[in-house]
């Protein structure tokens, strides 16, 4: 049963340094195993991804079959139901507007007649995102990597998806298509991975690799990085509420819920004023689990990573959760305005009673690839800023230089740096 808690407890620090550290500890063997994954892949291409893809997906590859064909991705569009797919092209139109609003555009200042200085913004050429098969499929996951890049005007994505057994997911090659990706292939794990980082005959090079994945792909996002840019190191998922007492504890357990049947590593933190609430939450949560079809997978995170805590205010809730910084941080108080102001640290704030972290998920449009473990200290959710690059621009008219050239020479000659001087006196004695 999830435990009620207080912060002046015994022992209260050491159990959430706990749940905080829960992903921190790579399992003995798996960096190892990425690194000659990816040494295998750069030394033989093709065959070292098709290697392993028979090894841990059983599945046959060749040069002919490992991408994903029209033909597939139409025969996949027929068996999805009109209901889902309508659902899907709504999420992906909503996504789309919300990430417009985030482009930015290149700019030269006019403020000095002899020096103009700006900045130009280009989108990425071709980016990779990987999307985790198996155990679940995310067709979600397609539209908040895919969408952006492409509003961002990434001119080819190129999307890989393990397909364990050869088995397609409908969802996912139908999200790919309402997205506009490019290519799709099927392959996944650390090979996938260094596929996309170092290119094989048939696996275009990127430039930068997005999306989740399992502890292989994080692992071998963290090797290649440098190599290709990557988004963020994703942990486990993890859900915090601030409550004051309001609300509904049915509602409130569902969302806590709602992230603890992600996986076992998952953190469902409920933080409330009202030892009532808490009670009641205690309840409603251990009635909903035994309905869920992931149920092993939610009680096992909630038994070892989710808790109810009574806070004293809403202030110590606060800092509480401005310490963690979590990834989906939920505002279920009766004006979640009043204090949106001293929020500092989360991926995604989710204001009031009615705003269920889900809805995040799959349809309001913000994106739900988010900074975990404490990360949304310094990280934010992935946008259209990912997938471009910017450049200075600097122009100097020789006024511009002759106005500034003095102060640029005494610089250089302070960091003995003599040629760098004569490049701009060279310039003033002409």
């Amino acid at each position: 049963m999830i435990s009620i808690l207080k912060f002046d407890e015994p022992g209260f620090d050491q159990a959430f340094t706990a749940i905080l550290k829960r992903a921190e500890q790579v399992p003995v063997g798996v960096e190892k195993t990425v690194r000659d994954i990816i040494a295998a892949v750069r030394r033989d291409g093709d065959e070292a991804v098709f290697a392993y893809t028979r090894q841990f997906d059983r599945l046959d590859l060749t040069a002919a079959t490992v991408q994903v064909q029209q033909s597939e991705i139409d025969q996949a569009l027929q068996m999805v139901e009109p209901e889902a797919l309508a659902a899907l092209k709504l999420a992906a139109e909503r996504i789309a507007i919300f990430h417009r609003r985030q482009l930015q555009k290149s700019w030269m200042t006019d403020d000095e007649a002899d020096i103009r200085l700006g900045q130009m913004v280009r989108p990425l050429d071709r980016v990779g995102i990987y999307v985790p098969g198996g155990k679940a499929s995310y067709p979600s996951s397609v539209l908040m990597n895919a969408v952006p890049a492409k509003v961002a005007g990434v001119e080819e994505v190129i999307m890989v998806v393990p397909m364990p057994d050869g088995e397609v997911n409908p969802y996912v090659l139908a999200a790919a298509s309402l997205a506009g990706v490019d290519k799709i292939f099927k392959i996944g794990g650390a090979q996938a991975v260094a596929a996309l980082a170092y290119g094989t005959a048939t696996v275009p090079r990127v430039d930068k690799i997005t999306g989740p994945g399992n502890i292989y792909v994080a692992t071998a996002k963290k090797q290649v990085f440098g190599q290709v840019d990557i988004d963020m190191i994703a942990g486990p998922s993890e859900i915090l509420i601030i409550n004051d007492g309001s609300g509904n504890a049915a509602h409130l357990a569902a969302d806590l819920l709602s992230q603890a049947e992600h996986d076992e590593l998952a953190s469902s933190i409920l933080i409330t004023t009202s030892k009532k609430m808490a009670a009641q939450v205690q309840s409603a949560v251990e009635e909903q689990l035994a309905g869920l079809s992931r149920g092993s997978i939610a009680r096992a995170s909630i038994n070892n990573y989710g808790a109810l805590i009574v806070a004293a205010d809403l202030q110590e809730a606060i800092d509480f959760s401005n310490r963690i910084a979590p990834e989906h941080l939920e505002l279920a108080v009766d004006d979640p305005y009043a204090i949106l102001d001293r929020i500092r640290h989360a991926g995604a704030i989710f204001l009031g009673h009615h705003t269920p972290e889900a809805a995040g998920d799959y349809m309001a449009g913000p994106n739900h690839t988010l900074p975990t473990g404490g990360t949304a200290r310094f990280f934010s959710p992935l946008s259209v800023d990912d997938f471009v690059k910017k450049s200075s621009l600097v122009h100097f008219t020789p006024d511009g230089l002759n106005r500034l050239g003095r102060q640029i020479i005494k610089v250089a000659e302070l960091e003995g740096l003599t040629a760098h001087a004569r490049s701009v006196s060279i310039r003033l004695n002409d």
